[in-house]
């Protein structure tokens, strides 16, 4: 019997749980790794028509994989190319925080609020990242992406972005890849730009864990009446009725709850933190529990900031 060549960027039952920042996951049926943006679309495209589930991975934070792995095609993202300029592009395996530090490099401002986040290009427009009151979908001007088997470049309202979301995370999504973006930036003072992005990372180390974590697990609570109800809440989150999930967290008495090797940060309740031999079913129980206890004392759920996927009971 004649045997059929597997691809040297082809891998077959691939652990996942060194390609994830909270270092838990299974295998990945198929695993390919692509760093050139024309194969990365080539291999999205005929995985769509031969009807082969495909996900794309980057640098695996905000992601939970399941212990069971993830059935189909993982493509590993390594496009990492940057262009510079008022219009700058970037391919979406790009280090969020490296087009950051490149755009600034060049005075170049919007991105200061990048800084300290983890992640790739892709999995920050996915999300709609962002910080301190910025998104990234602000400065989209537009995203060059495979859907449905056929390569496109679509403005910003393809991804009907929202906060820390897009049509990519929601229920049913299309079969999509993104590929690369172009961003809209403004011209700024190099020092102004870094001392800021300084001032953003100095308040990101002061108060995230540095344990493996996927980083923010829930999204903030967008509630004015909630924001009121709450007296240790900051007058400037009163007034923007937004109430962080940390803090439900943290008021709710549950830092430093665990579950297996999982755990509450005791730094920042809303950081679910790998504390030596987690599992992923160890963290999706943890995040129930948080989710139970905090409707319990608040009456309101949390909703997941971190991507849940993979085979789950």
């Amino acid at each position: 019997m004649q045997t059929v060549p597997v691809p040297s960027h082809l891998r077959l039952r691939e652990p996942l749980k060194g390609y994830t920042t909270l270092r838990v996951g299974g295998p990945a049926d198929l695993f390919y790794k692509v760093t050139d943006i024309e194969e990365f679309a080539q291999v999205v495209i005929t995985a769509h028509r031969l009807n082969v589930p495909t996900f794309i991975l980057g640098s695996g934070s905000n992601l939970l994989v399941s212990d069971k792995g993830i059935r189909g095609l993982v493509v590993y993202n390594c496009c990492r190319r940057i262009e510079v300029g008022e219009l700058t592009f970037s391919e979406s395996g790009a280090s969020f925080q490296q087009l950051f530090l490149k755009t600034a490099q060049a005075g170049l401002s919007g991105l200061e609020f990048a800084v300290g986040i983890p992640g790739t290009v892709g999995g920050a427009l996915v999300s709609n990242a962002g910080a301190f009151r910025e998104n990234i979908c602000d400065l989209v001007e537009s995203i060059d992406v495979v859907v449905e088997g056929e390569r496109k470049l679509v403005g910003k309202e393809w991804m009907q972005f929202s906060y820390r979301d897009s049509i990519l995370r929601r229920p049913n999504p299309p079969r999509a890849a993104i590929l690369a973006v172009t961003l809209r930036l403004r011209r700024g003072d190099r020092r102004q730009i870094f001392a800021r992005a300084r001032e953003l990372q100095r308040w990101r180390i002061e108060r995230q864990p540095p344990n493996p974590s996927a980083g923010s697990f829930f999204k903030n609570v967008y509630d004015a009446d909630l924001a009121q109800r709450l007296p240790g809440l900051p007058a400037a989150l009163k007034e923007a009725g937004v109430v962080p999930a940390g803090y439900l967290i943290a008021e709710a008495g549950l830092k430093g709850l665990r579950v297996g090797g999982a755990m509450v940060s005791q730094k920042h309740a809303n950081f679910l933190i790998n504390a030596g031999g987690a599992t992923a079913h160890d963290i999706r129980q943890l995040a129930d529990i948080v989710k139970q206890k905090v409707y319990e004392k608040f009456g309101v759920w949390l909703e997941e900031e971190v991507l849940t996927v993979g085979e789950w009971e």
